[in-house]
């Protein structure tokens, strides 16, 4: 029987692969995406803390905006604490609502990929031609205030029309974090050449274990040291990478963010072990020294 299929990477299992190490002989790299992310008032998509009722959902609302007015600035003082970086996934709207919030990171040389214009739409729903100016848009919007265009891509709610990769490969990326498929990049196939697709988390990220699945502060923090413990201990074999997907209105609330304070604290105390770096970085090396270890 066959099945309808996407055409964009084989199968390929992670135990018939070509051999690599990361930077100084890593085995394991590690980056954490941090999101941030404007929601239109009134209208469009978002999580809810609770049932939203009739629009204006004030409630669900005012939830997402402490994580751009607290709970970022929170997460980036923890990531100071413990001496790590991040990649920043930007809906584009976010510069002309938080522009503090943008020069923070700007001045802690995060990363800034793109994530749309705004987590309340999501770019699988337009035609081929609105989904191009859309990824230009944010395109445009980040390079402006950047100095430089990014080079990796998260659609909001990762939501992919059959084009997607085309549009971001034609656009200039070389990396989308959409597909969740892997312990380690992969190339994607599109109509513009290849484009690397770097694991991004559907597990060590605070909106499927939390909203989603309700889980405790304890438990999230546990999932991201579990997973590191065991990646670390996996990689042994074949390198792996490890992304931590947080969210500032929900990890940045003071009860889970004195809980994730141990889990980053663990991992960088095991930075002599790890590669702790940024998304970029990864496809950066991944294109220019290891592209033909790459399946």
């Amino acid at each position: 029987m066959s099945l309808p299929d996407h055409g964009r990477f084989d199968y390929v299992p992670i135990t018939e692969r070509p051999e690599f190490e990361w930077p100084g002989g890593a085995r394991l790299a590690v980056y954490i995406g941090l999101n941030l992310e404007h929601f239109a008032f009134g209208s469009g998509l978002g999580a809810e803390l609770a049932p939203g009722g009739p629009q204006p959902d004030v409630l669900n609302f005012a939830w997402r905006e402490y994580g751009n007015r607290v709970g970022a600035f929170r997460l980036i003082d923890l990531l100071d604490e413990a001496g790590l970086t991040a990649t920043v996934l930007a809906n584009s709207a976010i510069y002309d609502h938080a522009p503090p919030l943008m020069a923070a990171c700007r001045a802690r040389g995060y990363e800034v990929a793109g994530h749309g214009r705004t987590n309340s739409e999501r770019q699988s729903e337009l035609d081929e031609s609105a989904e191009r100016a859309l990824i230009a848009e944010a395109t445009e919007t980040i390079a402006a205030q950047e100095g430089r265009a990014p080079q990796g891509w998260l659609s909001p709610w990762i939501a992919e029309s059959p084009v997607t990769p085309d549009l971001l490969a034609e656009a200039g990326y070389r990396y989308t974090l959409n597909w969740c498929m892997d312990d380690q990049p992969v190339w994607i196939r599109t109509r513009a050449g290849r484009l690397l697709a770097i694991p991004y988390p559907q597990e060590a990220n605070d909106i499927p274990s939390i909203v989603a699945r309700k889980d405790s502060a304890e438990t999230f923090t546990d999932i991201v040291v579990d997973t590191f413990d065991e990646m670390l201990r996996q990689s042994e074999g074949p390198p792996l990478v490890m992304g931590i997907a947080l969210h500032p209105y929900i990890v940045g609330q003071p009860h889970r963010l004195h809980r994730l304070r141990r889990a980053l604290r663990h991992i960088a105390n095991r930075r002599d072990r790890v590669w702790i770096t940024r998304a970029g970085d990864i496809s950066d090396y991944c294109h220019d020294q290891i592209a033909g270890q790459i399946v």
